[in-house]
């Protein structure tokens, strides 16, 4: 069930309803049910992968409090059984054509042993989820979960159970325990980020993917400037892509009284790779943080172990999000960049002092501009079909590999027509707008606080959406990008 199809725009309001009806104590129940309809309306024997996960967290949080001395045990257990139903789905056919092909290099014969399963949605994510909570009882966090009901809500909320974001056991487990009120001031509060979400999914995100598609598909039909345009159109889309998912996810918990977390900070407008990792997928990024960098050692270290830290850290945040070796170059990448960053950070500083260069608009905005110039480097082996493909784009932007020979430019060569790239870029100069002065006086509460200007914003939304949105005959909601992760 898609956030942007029909079946959820009925689903939601009929689960607010009917939550806010029962008495409190059947609350939980329902929600438990909702979530696991929703997540069945996929595969639904795939729910039972869910169950397992569930069950075995739960358990493994019990028996860490009832039998503290062998902790370790117990945490082990956990992480090998959720870790290895992870492996067995998603990355099983990966590692075999791996071993196959270094096996081939020494001479000898290995036929891999190809599983034709389907991956489960969101599997990636509730998995961490599960295991966080695991990680958090064995810290001494916060107590173990008696409430089974309680405890397969928090692994299987419907609003982030299939793209995130990936909450904490400590900011979402004792929600589930609150009475929540019906509150106009939720409904309204939520809405917002609900339609927001929907705008950047199907009037941008969609829009954007008919040109990424058609340009990644066969980037040697393509000039250097087509490729530029679209590997930039691939950061937006990824972004409103992504981010919507969280925003709706963030609206539809709101209007049932519970807080998830902001997945994204504006990520576009970081001055540093470092800064864009603080604002882009939060969630994910503060996981690996806490319970890998941390116990790899932090930087509380040798600076040799600490780039060693983060080469592995953005190493398995590149597998996590994919079983291909572009999304793990594209991760190795990301950590590239950072250490690159501390190393070179006093030459920067000397650089600036020397030419007397003085902090400001100026230098910000360049800091904008690179910043993103090396995202969207890293963006072409995440997006593109194999690494040969992603080489062969960066060298045609480059110029050292010819490509679109005898065309000559235009973005509506694209896929796109002209009316649509025109509603693309007056969108795409909306989102910047609201993202450069989302942090800055938070709009979206300015927004909630008066209601005529909420209706306004709701409205202008609403019309962009079925005016610009992709609707028709033969319209089939598109899933959003993280759902394969």
């Amino acid at each position: 069930m898609n956030f942007n199809s029909l079946q959820y725009l009925v689903f939601l309001p009929t689960v607010i309803i009917l939550y806010f009806l029962l008495p409190p104590r059947c609350r939980n129940y329902l929600l438990l049910a909702a979530s696991y309809y929703f997540y069945m309306c996929w595969e639904p024997l795939y729910a039972l992968l869910i169950l397992t996960s569930t069950i075995v967290t739960y358990s493994c949080g019990r028996l860490l409090e009832s039998f503290p001395r062998h902790k370790k045990a117990w945490v082990a257990l956990s992480l090998i059984i959720n870790l290895s139903i992870l492996f067995f789905f998603k990355y099983f056919n990966f590692a075999a054509g791996i071993i196959g092909s270094l096996l081939g290099r020494v001479g000898l014969d290995f036929t891999s042993p190809g599983l034709n399963v389907l991956l489960p949605v969101g599997i990636s994510f509730y998995t961490f989820q599960a295991l966080g909570y695991t990680i958090d009882v064995y810290r001494g966090k916060l107590p173990a979960e008696r409430n089974f009901i309680i405890y397969a809500l928090f692994v299987s909320f419907f609003p982030q159970l299939v793209a995130g974001p990936i909450e904490r056991s400590v900011n979402l487990l004792p929600q589930f325990r609150e009475v929540h009120r019906f509150s106009e001031s939720n409904i309204r509060s939520g809405l917002l980020p609900v339609l927001w979400g929907l705008f950047k999914k199907i009037v941008i995100a969609d829009q954007l993917a008919v040109m990424v598609n058609a340009v990644y598909a066969a980037p040697e039909n393509y000039l250097p400037a087509q490729l530029i345009c679209a590997t930039v159109a691939f950061a937006f889309q990824i972004y409103c892509d992504f981010s919507a998912y969280s925003d709706i996810a963030r609206g539809s918990a709101m209007m049932l009284g519970f807080r998830l977390m902001r997945n994204f900070d504006s990520p576009y407008f970081a001055t540093s790779i470092q800064s864009f990792w603080r604002k882009w997928h939060i969630s994910l990024t503060t996981w690996f943080r806490d319970y890998l960098y941390f116990p790899l050692g932090g930087s509380r270290c040798s600076s040799s172990r600490r780039y060693l830290n983060v080469l592995i850290v953005f190493t398995v945040s590149g597998l996590w999000h994919g079983a291909a070796l572009t999304y793990i170059i594209w991760g190795l990448l990301n950590g590239i960049y950072q250490i690159a960053g501390l190393i070179t950070a006093p030459l920067r500083d000397n650089i600036r002092r020397a030419l007397h260069i003085r902090e400001g608009w100026p230098l910000t905005i360049w800091r904008y501009l690179f910043t993103f110039a090396l995202v969207c480097l890293a963006w072409v082996f995440f997006r593109a079909e194999s690494i040969g493909d992603a080489v062969n784009i960066i060298g045609s932007i480059l110029g050292i590999m010819p490509s679109g020979l005898g065309q000559s430019f235009s973005l509506t060569a694209l896929g796109l027509d002209a009316a649509n790239l025109k509603m693309l870029l007056i969108s795409l100069v909306l989102l910047l707008t609201v993202d450069f002065l989302q942090p800055r006086i938070d709009l979206e509460k300015k927004i909630e606080s008066n209601i005529w200007l909420s209706c306004l914003v709701w409205l202008i939304l609403i019309a962009a959406i079925l005016i610009f949105g992709s609707y028709g005959t033969g319209y089939d909601p598109q899933d959003f990008v993280y759902f394969q992760f």
